[in-house]
């Protein structure tokens, strides 16, 4: 008899202890599936709306400040190529000087710093 009920005993300890991790596991199981099915929705919702809006204009600002660039840039050039034109620039007599320097009589010339020629 005594064998019997510590029998019994052992078996109902097994399928409580049984029954008290499966529900746990459930629990957590069903919170788990829950918050992912959340988040998920949420994520969709928030990723659409964050690409659409954060990384196309942010390209799109880019594209027009290079454009910007591009144009300020030929400007630049055209500017540049109309001063080497003058001639300052195109007349080696000039070599580093703002003005044309003199030429000066053989015994009376100077040495020129700027250009380091005699003249």
């Amino acid at each position: 008899m005594y064998r019997i009920s510590c029998f019994i005993i052992f078996i109902l300890a097994i399928n409580f202890s049984l029954l008290a991790q499966d529900s746990r596991y459930l629990e957590t199981k069903t919170k788990t599936e829950a918050s992912t099915v959340a988040s998920t929705k949420k994520s969709k919702t928030s990723r659409k709306s964050s690409r659409k809006h954060k990384h196309n204009v942010y390209y799109d600002r880019l594209i027009v400040e290079y454009k910007k660039r591009m144009k300020a840039n030929v400007r630049r050039y055209k500017i540049i190529e109309r001063k080497m034109k003058k001639p300052k620039y195109s007349d080696p007599s000039y070599f580093g000087h703002k003005r044309k320097p003199k030429i000066r009589p053989v015994g009376k010339r100077k040495y020129c710093k700027e250009c380091e020629i005699v003249h």
